[in-house]
C-alpha cells in the first residue's frame, strides 16, 4: 500500500498560477500523475510522468499550461499549473501506479484530493 497527500489547491484568478504537490508514503517505483473531477462530471485524466521522469504525458486541455515533474528522492510529485482557466476548477487528485492503455488512464492508487478554484 502507499498513501498520497496532496497539497496546494486554493483559489487563484483566472490567468494566475498554482503549484500542487504530492507526496508519497514510500517509493512508487511507478508512473504518477494526476486527475481531476470537476463538479457534476466524471473523473478524468490531467498529466503523468515515467518513473524516471523522462516521459511526461498531458490531457489536450492543459498541454502548454501545465509542468508535471517529480524528485523520487522526496517520492513526490508536482504539478505546475500556469494560466489557470476557470474550467480548470475541480478536485485534482494525485495518482499512482498509472497504467496507461493509449489514450486510456487508470490508477491503483489515489490520494484525497485537493481543490482548486480558478474564479473569473
Amino acid at each position: 500500500q502507499v498513501q498520497l497527500v496532496e497539497s496546494g489547491g486554493g483559489l487563484v484568478q483566472a490567468g494566475g498560477s498554482l503549484r500542487l504537490s504530492c507526496a508519497a508514503s514510500r517509493p512508487t517505483f511507478s508512473t504518477m500523475g494526476w486527475f481531476r473531477q470537476a463538479p457534476g462530471k466524471e473523473r478524468e485524466f490531467v498529466s503523468a510522468i515515467g518513473w524516471s521522469g523522462g516521459n511526461t504525458y498531458y490531457a489536450d486541455s492543459v498541454k502548454g499550461r501545465f509542468t508535471i515533474s517529480r524528485d523520487n528522492a522526496k517520492n513526490a510529485v508536482y504539478l505546475q499549473m500556469n494560466t489557470l482557466k476557470p474550467e480548470d476548477t475541480a478536485d485534482y487528485y494525485c495518482a499512482a501506479e498509472i497504467i496507461r492503455s493509449g489514450s486510456n488512464y487508470r490508477a491503483n492508487y489515489w490520494g484525497q484530493g485537493t481543490q482548486v478554484t480558478v474564479s473569473s
